[in-house]
């Protein structure tokens, strides 16, 4: 027979059942706030210790800038979505040349994604540096530099260079630099011109993301790039 006081007990097992499950459900929301704010505060200092170790060795000022013999052309795409002009790489190119044409760097590595035959950044860089006017015969292209960490190891391990001028924007130059002086590599960098605020928002976001991942590489990944140089 079911009495009063076998509904208040049951009653009471449910809003017990409820207390802990609300409980339960706080421990996780305020776990993931915690992994959240943790999250973004190793993001924040790894992007703060990647710029302020490499600052002093990013030049602005052509005439600042120490000679190499070496520069080492950072790829990204020629075309952004829609097929209007990339405004990082034209800016690249023309600071790249610039740089050869001042006799800041002799020979010039053009390291870039070459991931199919109809996608060649480091055979964009080429010919778009031809109409600015530097020869071909002191351009030599790198197809496996998917990466920069790649295009950063390769220089030294697969074109044997180890004093480079490592030529893209500033906000790129930042976590190059990084990587290369953790890998024996004695690297400055030029600034090309920045695109305008807003431009490429994506791309910018993208690149804060990234140094955190060029520290996991250096420091506990150790990935290794191809050792070859093959056009697809």
């Amino acid at each position: 027979m079911i009495t009063a006081r076998h509904i208040d007990r049951a009653a009471a097992r449910r809003r017990l059942s409820h207390r802990l499950s609300v409980r339960a459900w706080k421990r996780v929301v305020k776990a993931g706030i915690g992994a959240g704010f943790t999250g973004v505060l190793v993001v924040l200092l790894c992007n703060w210790w990647v710029v302020s170790s490499t600052r002093s060795q990013i030049f602005f000022d052509i005439r600042q800038l120490p000679a190499n013999d070496v520069g080492l052309v950072l790829g990204t795409s020629k075309y952004v979505k829609g097929g209007k002009e990339n405004l990082f790489f034209r800016y690249r190119m023309e600071a790249t040349a610039r740089l050869w044409k001042e006799g800041k760097v002799k020979f010039l590595i053009l390291s870039g994604n070459n991931d199919s035959e109809y996608y060649n950044e480091p055979e964009d860089m080429q010919k778009a540096l031809l109409k600015l006017g530097v020869p071909s015969d002191v351009m030599i292209p790198d197809y496996a530099g998917y990466r920069t960490f790649d295009s950063i190891l390769r220089c030294k391990d697969v074109f044997k260079q180890h004093h480079i001028t490592i030529i893209s924007q500033n906000f790129h130059n930042a976590r190059a630099l990084y990587i290369g002086n953790h890998e024996g590599i004695n690297a400055v960098a030029f600034a090309a011109q920045d695109v305008p605020d807003g431009y490429s928002l994506r791309t910018l976001v993208r690149e804060y993301m990234a140094r955190p991942l060029a520290m996991l590489d250096v420091h506990f990944l150790r990935p290794q790039p191809e050792t070859g140089n093959k056009k697809l």
